[in-house]
């Protein structure tokens, strides 16, 4: 249990004491919440400091290209009915953020943590959590990250013979090719509606066949496994076949698929379904997504997108025509640089709605729509944007750091 003896050293205790030192002039001087920096400092005085801080917690890890923050934020929720929780819940999920956030859990007994898909294999090694959730993995950040396969390929070497008990997306290819070097692995179907990173086979790269909802590769016979767990429309349906009702503040069907996953690593722990799903209804929303605030006299509804298989996701879930949309993109060094993806979306899912564009990239952004024959304009900043559109909810659809301006900008 957590909290009996002290793991931390005196040279941990030290760097725990730097690490917040310098986390908190750095909130003084108003650059951000300080944990990277923090985090940082701590582990350059005591390099294992990672693993002193997890020894005496039940770590569970949550790595995916989409879903990872709000998912740590729906399980988070649903352990707190079985004791005290620390988490990374605002989403900085490289080794100095997870150091910082579980610098902050003296009493916890659960460390729930966000961890970005590069990292996973390390934080695993150091952390020895007691559950993995792989939710999905798609084309991220080209510039930055290695493709897909190759991700995918880490986390089955990071990840083979962990005791973990692996919670798996049945659904994407990918994410099964990784967990099936684990012993533990519990599948949930969770869906999958990106399929353009798994059309050939991650084992043997033969042509993947998807009759209904169902996968397989005819060359080596790798295969869809049977879902223990499974979204069913609003229901998540447990092992033994039970149907439990998903109850979310949080839109889209891509939330109730988090939803199912987060049960399923809840009951790892003895919260049974029906406790956990009722306790994601307190989430709201994540580090601002999905938030309807107040700009200009006008509802705005903040939705962050940053890779194909999210704006895919988002367009769903978005009011129907015509409701206006605000679609900003940046391609700064934390959205990566390259905005070839902007070619893999299918804009046309956005006809009928009155389309403003802005940010660092809007240029690349307007050539892409004017392609995809979508009417829109572009503008100088979300205020324009903003004066611009025709009545109605406004929906704000952004990526990485464009999310964060707009945050800013309606003070969010």
């Amino acid at each position: 249990m957590a909290g009996n003896s002290d793991p931390l050293t005196p040279r941990a205790k030290l760097a725990v004491t730097a690490g917040k030192a310098v986390a908190a002039a750095s909130r003084a001087a108003g650059r951000g919440s300080g944990s990277v920096i923090g985090g940082k400092v701590a582990l350059r005085l005591d390099p294992d400091l990672l693993a002193r801080l997890a020894q005496n917690l039940d770590v569970i890890l949550v790595s995916a290209t989409n879903g990872k923050t709000t998912t740590t934020r729906l399980i988070a929720e649903a352990l707190r009915a079985a004791g005290p929780v620390v988490s990374n819940a605002l989403g900085a999920n490289m080794p100095a953020g997870i150091t910082s956030a579980l610098a902050g859990g003296s009493d916890a007994k659960f460390g729930v943590i966000e961890v970005d898909e590069k990292y996973l294999a390390g934080v695993a090694r150091d952390t020895d959590p007691k559950c993995i959730a792989l939710l999905n993995l798609s084309r991220d950040q080209l510039d930055r990250a290695a493709e897909t396969r190759m991700l995918a390929e880490n986390w089955r070497e990071g990840l083979a013979g962990s005791k973990a008990v692996v919670i798996a997306n049945c659904d994407d290819p990918l994410v099964v090719w990784a967990a099936s070097s684990s012993p533990n692995v519990v599948w949930v179907a969770a869906g999958q509606m990106w399929k353009d990173d798994a059309w050939s086979c991650p084992s043997c790269g033969g042509v993947m066949q998807r009759p209904g909802d169902d996968w397989y590769c005819g060359e080596c016979g790798f295969r869809r496994p049977t879902p223990t767990w499974a979204l069913s429309g609003d229901h998540v349906l447990d092992p033994h076949g039970s149907a439990w009702p998903i109850h979310l503040q949080l839109p889209g069907r891509a939330n109730k698929a988090n939803a199912a996953s987060s049960a399923a690593v809840a009951a790892v722990f003895g919260v049974p379904p029906q406790v956990a799903l009722e306790r994601m209804y307190q989430v709201q929303a994540v580090a601002g997504r999905y938030d309807v605030v107040q700009f200009q006299n006008r509802d705005l509804r903040l939705l962050l997108a940053k890779n194909p298989a999210g704006w895919l996701e988002t367009f769903s879930l978005i009011d129907p025509p015509p409701a206006p949309v605000i679609l900003s993109v940046n391609a700064r060094g934390a959205d990566g640089t390259d905005t070839s993806w902007l070619w893999d979306v299918d804009y046309t899912r956005l006809t009928g709605h009155p389309i403003f564009v802005l940010g660092d990239r809007k240029l690349d952004l307007a050539v892409r729509l004017e392609v995809a024959n979508q009417h829109f304009q572009v503008c100088e900043n979300l205020d324009q944007a903003v004066q611009l559109c025709p009545p109605g909810r406004i929906e704000v659809i952004a990526n990485y750091t464009a999310f964060q301006d707009l945050r800013r900008r309606v003070g969010n």
